[in-house]
């Protein structure tokens, strides 16, 4: 036999021993049990010759194949499921809503509907559904925590009056329905997270911008558009010759703010805290979206870059509370984040500045740092050491005060 014959017969299984093992999982438990009994039943009075039994193993096995009648032949269905929306706020109403419909000729009878939601699931029985006919129901999913829950696949079940067969069928993939952390706008931060939407100017010449600068002499390779037709007139008439001026400006960049928010649990006193810590990246995220502004998020080792426009938002759904350091989370930087102008770190109280100075050295000078503690219950607080503003926040409602009064400070 080839080399390659043999993997394949050992590792996968064939398509008999595959059709065979979804036929044994069709039966339950108590189906087994009748089957057994019929077996037994049969050998006894075969082998043994009491002939008592006969009549109740031929009971048992006929009662088995007449059971699984009820669940032979294909289910026509066509099955739709939709979570509305797939992107809420804590507390914010969401539901899954699936459909069922006959597209045979032939009724089709009355079945059971799964729909895993989170760590429960929601089931219905079908009526009989009749040609054209279409089934629907809505399940209500509970938003009251942020994080991703899982919602199908769907599964229908057919099966017989005594339980014995039951066929399953999966007709759809599994969803997510995203519960984004509690947001709360914020009207500005004062270290440069609320900056003009052209971006900032540098001292960076630069030949085509929004930036005007200087004039300077044309030189051969200079785009034409950019000849000042005034200033050349003028300073021709000047020079007595003909001479060519073209604007120059200073380059302007993009506003990319980098929010990191500490995921280590030894951070923070409770679990709440770590719910607000992450309820204040996300406000500061949502904020830069608002302004149009690039955003990179990271949570541990979660990381976006510059994402679309739920991407990282959606990153705070996924995060968990994990033994990543401050520091080495932000060692996880890529080329992506090389052109970020701000910094936003959220982290706990037991965070020690010491921490938050080897953060700051992983930054580049020029990017400004601004450390958001929270402490639940602690009065609001503002210092700057070392080329680092930290405020401090009792809770998510003091975000918007702090960063306006250090905006004013």
């Amino acid at each position: 036999m080839p080399e390659g014959s043999r993997g394949r017969g050992a590792g996968t299984p064939s398509p008999v021993v595959r059709r065979l093992a979804a036929v044994a999982d069709c039966v339950t438990p108590l189906g087994w049990t009748v089957l057994a009994l019929g077996v037994v039943g049969w050998a006894v009075a075969h082998w043994l010759g009491w002939r008592e039994f006969a009549p109740l193993a031929t009971v048992c096995l006929l009662l088995v194949v007449l059971c699984a009648l009820f669940t032979i032949g294909r289910m026509p269905l066509r099955v739709g499921v939709e979570v509305t929306p797939q992107r809420v706020g804590v507390g914010t109403a969401a539901m899954a809503r699936y459909e069922l419909t006959n597209v045979s000729r032939r009724p089709v009878s009355s079945m059971g509907v799964e729909l895993p939601v989170g760590l429960a699931a929601a089931r219905a029985t079908t009526p009989l559904l009749r040609a054209g006919a279409t089934f629907d129901d809505c399940v209500v999913i509970p938003t009251a925590r942020r994080g991703v829950v899982p919602v199908g696949p769907l599964r229908t079940q057919r099966g017989d009056p005594f339980g014995l067969i039951r066929r399953q069928v999966v007709w759809t993939d599994r969803m997510e329905l995203l519960i984004h952390p509690a947001i709360v706008g914020i009207d500005g931060v004062g270290t440069g997270l609320l900056r003009d939407l052209e971006g900032q100017s540098t001292q960076d010449a630069s030949v085509a911008d929004m930036s005007f600068y200087a004039l300077r002499e044309y030189v051969p390779g200079d785009d034409q558009r950019h000849i000042d037709q005034k200033s050349t007139a003028r300073m021709s008439a000047m020079a007595g010759k003909p001479t060519f001026y073209v604007r120059q400006f200073l380059d302007t960049r993009r506003q990319h703010v980098l929010v990191v928010v500490d995921v280590d649990p030894t951070a923070y006193d409770t679990d709440a805290e770590f719910e607000i810590a992450l309820s204040c990246g996300a406000s500061v995220t949502a904020r830069a979206a608002q302004q149009d502004m690039d955003t990179s998020v990271i949570c541990g080792r979660l990381r976006v870059v510059k994402p679309a426009q739920h991407g990282a938002l959606d990153t705070y759904c996924r995060a968990a509370a994990a033994p990543v350091a401050l520091p080495e989370a932000m060692g996880l930087r890529d080329e992506g984040l090389a052109d970020a102008s701000l910094a936003v770190v959220v982290t706990g109280r037991h965070t020690s500045f010491e921490r938050l100075q080897r953060c700051r050295a992983l930054l580049p000078g020029r990017v400004g740092m601004l450390v958001v503690r929270v402490s639940a219950g602690a009065r609001i607080a503002r210092r700057q050491i070392g080329g680092v503003v930290e405020v401090t926040v009792g809770s998510l409602a003091d975000l918007p005060r702090v960063l306006r009064e250090e905006g004013s400070a």
